[in-house]
């Protein structure tokens, strides 16, 4: 049996409307008798908004309602929730799906490993051009957001305060751009491409490859990304903040999308955002223990590093990220980012003081340079003219991240969509571009300089003779090389541990909340499960394939949901360019209503006394007033009398 259609918004017994005034009210769309030419105007207007309504207030969630009050108001805005709290028909099929790939990567690894990697060669083949093309159309459509005149448009009432601080605001973005990936490939990636995997049609000294080697980390880890989550998570604030919707993917697209936003659109947009994050936050993991794992060999607690460990580790860690479900998300997140933080903080700053300062400083500088030299075209790079080596190094690099920067989308557009209420778009976009992006381009600055200056001015020892550069290992390599290296180990094993207990923790509560409709607090037994999951994906795909089929993972959740993000954009330009043109026309018609008022009931205070005074002090031009001079007194005095 399906479920029951859901009703239009707003109370039992109010009349459907495209747009409700201000008051709550549901206005008439005709034009009657009564109305004046502006009222008509404002009707209108109205009746063209791209979204069927603004809520009202008995639909909007507040701060101080408990579960079952947020449950039923979900319910009116249209969402169907099921037994357990969560949402039929988004939780089942995902659940579903991710469960057999993880079971298929465990039971048959070499199969599951070679379907991944021949869908991962068919999409960089066949779809390379497009990840590059979308990435640079979302660069293009955040800075148009940010510097247009709906930039001045708030993600909020117009009169409401940011919820945080500046400085708490910016902690927050912070956090939300660190991750395991920083750690992971902070000494590995620079040094990679510096040395043994120059892209193709690099020059071929060193000091030119590193310097590319630097911008092209950049492009990676700088505007690109952040470009993806300002385009989701400004979707998302619009629809939570703006229009009083709950948090889920579905909502972006209700410009475009309408009432059928409610039905299996919305349904399949919220299973792919699903996925995404399911994936990107596994893939993470994979990455997390592989580089544990090194640092605790690295250290002498480990003798080896193979599958068994490495789930072994997946397990442990898997578990502390349960235990900090069940304990309370909101404490367990506010402790972890704040450890986050420091240890992040305590580690860049020890490398920065005990290594190479001073070429370290002189990387960065340089480093900025060769970056905005050379964005553009590496933002478009596709590899047409370097053939199959272009392809291969684009699959395992460039469109490797793009597709795992959108899988990681939903997640973090959800975080930055959450604790940005009340800025404005143009806040918004320059604290979510900017912000992060600086603080990468540090982090890559100082740990892969310290990587590069040892390999090209040291003692070396980074690139091994067959495998190249092992990512994982060379953090704990230039670590053990500085003064206090044991300890600088120990701080790094343990941030990684504590990004991984993160990722999973966060991502768990927003998979949970699209599969519960958007509840803001979801149940505690769906969270848990969904923490279990994220784990089980990814034992099952290291178990296929290890990092190459966490890598073809990412890229294949990846590709359907970038069409949503494309959607996204298309929706959020129209909803703000109706909001901007209907505050506009509030605030002539105010200004005519002033007018008219003032006309009214003050016309002679305004004009009366100002009139006369200029008519009885005026020069005559008449024609006939101009006469000879021997003439000009008489005339004159003629009509001075008359």
């Amino acid at each position: 049996m399906q479920d029951e259609e859901p009703k239009a918004d707003g109370p039992p017994g109010a009349t459907p409307a495209t747009a409700i005034t201000d008051d709550g009210a549901a206005p008439e769309t005709k034009t009657t008798a009564a109305q004046t030419p502006e009222e008509a105007a404002r009707h209108e207007s109205e009746s063209s908004d791209p979204l069927p309504s603004d809520l009202f207030d008995a639909a909007q969630i507040a701060e101080d309602d408990d579960d079952e009050v947020i449950a039923e108001k979900l319910r009116r805005q249209g969402v169907r929730l099921g037994k357990g709290g969560v949402a039929p028909r988004v939780f089942w099929p995902a659940l579903i799906v991710i469960l057999a790939v993880a079971v298929l990567g465990v039971a048959f690894p070499d199969g599951t490993g070679e379907v991944l990697t021949n869908m991962q060669s068919w999409i960089v083949t066949n779809f390379g051009w497009y990840y590059m093309l979308v990435i640079g159309g979302f660069i293009a459509f955040a800075a148009f957001m940010g510097l247009s005149r709906y930039g001045s448009i708030k993600l909020g009432n117009d009169d409401e305060k940011p919820e945080f601080g500046v400085f708490s605001w910016f902690a927050m973005l912070f956090a939300a751009g660190m991750g395991i990936g920083l750690v992971f490939y902070g000494v590995g990636e620079p040094l990679t491409y510096a040395t043994t995997m120059p892209k193709p049609g690099w020059p071929e000294g060193e000091a030119e490859r590193s310097q590319l080697a630097m911008a092209q980390t950049f492009v990676h880890w700088g505007l690109h990304p952040w470009a993806i989550y300002a385009v989701i998570g400004l979707a998302l604030a619009y629809a939570i903040h703006r229009r009083g919707r709950p948090i889920s993917i579905r909502w972006a697209l209700e410009p475009i999308l309408g009432e059928r936003v409610k039905g299996w659109m919305g349904d399949l947009v919220d299973i792919l955002a699903i996925f995404g994050t399911v994936f990107g936050v596994a893939t993470s993991l994979g990455l997390g223990v592989q580089q544990i794992a090194s640092g605790l060999k690295s250290i002498g607690i480990l003798d080896s590093t193979d599958n068994t460990t490495l789930v072994i580790l997946i397990v442990c860690i898997t578990f502390l990220s349960t235990l900090s479900c069940v304990s309370g998300l909101g404490k367990g997140i506010k402790w972890l980012s704040n450890i986050n933080l420091s240890l992040a903080g305590l580690l860049l700053i020890s490398v920065l003081l005990l290594g190479p300062t001073l070429f370290l400083f002189q990387n960065l500088t340089e480093a900025l340079g060769a970056y905005l030299a050379n964005v553009l075209g590496m933002t478009f790079d596709v590899g047409a003219y370097t053939g199959e080596k272009g392809a291969d190094w684009n699959s395992a690099w460039t469109i490797f991240y793009w597709g795992w920067w959108i899988s990681w989308a939903p997640f973090v557009g959800v975080f930055i969509a959450r604790i940005s209420r009340g800025r404005t778009i143009r806040e918004f976009i320059a604290g979510t571009l900017l912000v992060p992006t600086l603080v990468g381009f540090v982090w890559f600055a100082v740990m892969g300089g310290a990587g590069i200056h040892r390999q090209l001015f040291g003692d070396g020892g980074l690139v091994d003779k067959t495998d190249g550069v092992v990512a994982e290992k060379v953090l704990f390599t230039v670590l053990q090389d500085m003064p206090l290296g044991q300890v600088l180990s120990v701080i790094a094993i343990l941030l990684v541990a504590v990004f991984f207990i993160t990722s999973s923790d966060s991502g768990s509560l927003v998979v949970d909340m699209l599969a519960s409709g958007g509840h803001p607090n979801p149940p505690t037994w769906s969270r848990v499960l969904w923490a279990l999951m994220e784990g089980a994906i990814a034992i099952g795909l290291l178990l296929a394939g290890g990092l190459k089929a966490l890598q073809a993972a990412s890229l294949a959740t990846a590709l359907p949901f970038s069409v949503v993000l494309v959607l996204m954009c298309v929706a959020t330009f129209k909803a703000v360019r109706y909001d901007y043109r209907r505050r506009e026309e509030k605030e002539f018609l105010g200004r005519v209503e002033y007018v008219r008022q003032e006309l009214q009931s003050n016309f002679d205070e305004h004009f009366g006394r100002q009139v006369d005074h200029r008519v009885d002090n005026r020069i005559d031009y008449r024609i006939r007033r101009t006469t000879g001079p021997w003439r000009g007194g008489k005339h004159a005095k003629d009509d001075g009398r008359s």
